[in-house]
C-alpha cells in the first residue's frame, strides 16, 4: 500500500496515480485489482479516501519496500470481522487456538453468531474492538 506513496513522497495521492503505479508501472496488479486494494486498505484502516483522493493513516517513510518484492494476491482479500477481532486478541497476550476454543463455546452456548462470540469474548479479555462492534452492528 504504502509503495506509490513512498515513491510520490508525498501521505496523498490521487487515486489514479495509485492504480497507475500499482498496474502499469510496478506490474503488481490489474487496474480492477489495484482498485480493490484500495477498499480493502480502506477497510483495515491504512488509507482514508475522500473523493478522488487517497491519504495514508501512517507515515509511508516508515515502510521499506524490499527490491523484487512482488505481493500476493491474497493481501485483496478483506479480512472478516472475526479475523480482525481474533487477531486483536492475540496481539494482546492470549493463545490463539484457546481464544478460537473459548470463542466457539460462546457461540455455542450464547446461540449468537460468530462475529459477536468473537466481541463478547474480547471484550471479557478487556480488548478493545469498537470498529468490530460497529461493523458488526451494520451487517445485522
Amino acid at each position: 500500500m504504502a509503495a506509490p506513496f513512498v515513491q510520490a513522497g508525498s501521505e496523498t495521492l490521487p487515486r489514479s496515480d495509485f492504480v497507475v503505479d500499482l498496474s502499469l508501472d510496478r506490474d503488481w496488479f490489474s487496474p480492477e485489482q489495484a482498485k480493490r486494494l484500495i477498499d480493502v486498505a480502506e477497510g483495515e484502516g491504512l488509507v482514508t479516501a475522500s473523493g478522488d483522493s487517497l491519504e495514508l493513516t501512517f507515515d509511508p517513510a516508515s515502510v521499506t519496500v524490499p527490491d523484487g518484492y512482488q505481493p500476493d494476491e491474497s493481501i485483496l482479500r478483506e479480512r472478516s470481522t472475526f479475523e480482525r477481532v481474533l487477531d486483536a486478541v492475540v496481539a494482546e497476550g492470549t493463545d490463539k487456538q484457546q481464544a478460537v476454543a473459548a470463542i466457539n463455546g460462546l457461540q455455542s452456548e450464547l446461540g449468537v453468531t460468530l462475529e459477536t462470540a468473537a466481541i463478547l469474548y474480547a471484550r471479557r479479555q478487556g480488548v478493545e474492538v469498537a470498529d468490530a462492534i460497529d461493523r458488526t452492528l451494520e451487517a445485522l
